[in-house]
């Protein structure tokens, strides 16, 4: 399987890039967020998922590690190919697609096309108990506000996509948002967390 790619882009477009590696030009499809991402970039490093049918091949590509994981767990749902995932992650990024499914939302996940009531509901009804246990959405109960379970989330993500272990990742941002409650910013949360990490 193709991990990733690094090299040159040669063209970027909304829906895919161009990137030669080794004289190879690797045509990638990719969704609106790693669009954003490389706009600015000559050199890069796309994360990558080969998905095989029975009448082609395609390479999927990604700025961050969620998400692939994300796009990954979508097309394990029947129903939900490629391009319909890649929709979905075009329309929201990773951390909101996974509140939408543990909230149960499903007027906000039909709101994306191409998505429709009852692949809504199979989505929540796939993914749901998945991201509870991941742990990266909080009960109400747990934190003092949306704000700051919002910002709990996001240092969360950030200290996994550096390769902390989950579990002492969430304790630390936990023991740190319950010293400083709301005031502190999410930038000086990640700090406060890699000291302690």
């Amino acid at each position: 399987m193709i991990s990733y790619l690094k090299g040159e882009i040669v063209n970027l477009e909304a829906t895919y890039l161009i990137i030669e590696v080794g004289g190879v030009g690797y045509h990638v499809n990719i969704p609106l967020s790693t669009y954003d991402a490389f706009k600015k970039q000559k050199e890069a490093l796309v994360l990558t998922h080969f998905h095989v049918k029975e009448d082609s091949q395609t390479l999927y590509g990604f700025h961050e590690q969620a998400e692939r994981s994300t796009f990954l767990d979508l097309i394990g749902i029947s129903g939900i190919g490629p391009s319909t995932a890649l929709g979905m992650l075009s329309a929201m990024n990773p951390m909101e697609i996974k509140s939408a499914i543990v909230a149960e939302n499903v007027k906000q996940i039909q709101a994306i096309k191409g998505i429709g009531a009852k692949t809504a509901q199979r989505v929540i009804l796939e993914l749901k108990d998945k991201y509870k246990k991941e742990g990266l959405i909080l009960d109400s109960s747990n934190t003092s506000s949306g704000l700051n379970n919002s910002k709990r989330n996001e240092a969360l993500s950030a200290l996994l996509n550096l390769g902390f272990a989950k579990t002492s990742a969430e304790k630390v941002i936990n023991n740190i948002l319950e010293k400083n409650g709301e005031n502190i910013t999410l930038e000086e949360l990640i700090k406060q967390a890699l000291k302690s990490a």
